[in-house]
């Protein structure tokens, strides 16, 4: 997949500076992913996911739950790989102003802001209350449908 940036100081406070494996790990459980085949490795301010995910919205998610982390700047996943290929959906960094509402109709039209409840599913976490979305928040975009 390849190396995906983030901005370092937006997200949650999930471990801080200096997290090892074993405590981003069991980040990712707290999302509802099994992590169990895949191994992380943290140098500096990169994460790099090692081993193999069934779906590329399980690897979408898995990256989005370690990036939208204060002190992580890049998830490389260039050793990980996807059981099930499936087209990569895209990617959205919020920024000061934003709504969901708004976000819905970049992607998907004028007229569907309503549509900013499948990017809430798509995006939980770090996305538990749509009103309180943060800039810097990296969001999957799911494909229109």
């Amino acid at each position: 997949m390849g190396l995906f940036k983030f901005i370092k100081d937006a997200g949650a406070k999930l471990f801080g500076g200096s997290a090892k494996a074993d405590e981003i790990s069991t980040a990712v459980k707290t999302t509802g992913l099994d992590p169990s085949t895949v191994s992380f490795d943290r140098t500096g301010d990169t994460v790099k996911l090692k081993g193999e995910v069934m779906t590329q919205e399980e690897a979408e998610r898995m990256i989005l739950a370690i990036g939208n982390t204060v002190g992580v700047a890049e998830v490389d996943t260039s050793e990980l790989l996807i059981k099930k290929a499936e087209p990569a959906t895209e990617f959205y960094t919020v920024a000061k102003g934003d709504t969901l509402w708004a976000i819905a109709e970049k992607f998907y039209g004028k007229g569907q802001g309503a549509k900013y409840t499948e990017i809430v599913k798509a995006n939980s976490p770090p996305v538990k209350n749509p009103d309180l979305i943060q800039p810097g928040w990296v969001l999957r975009i799911p494909p229109k449908g």
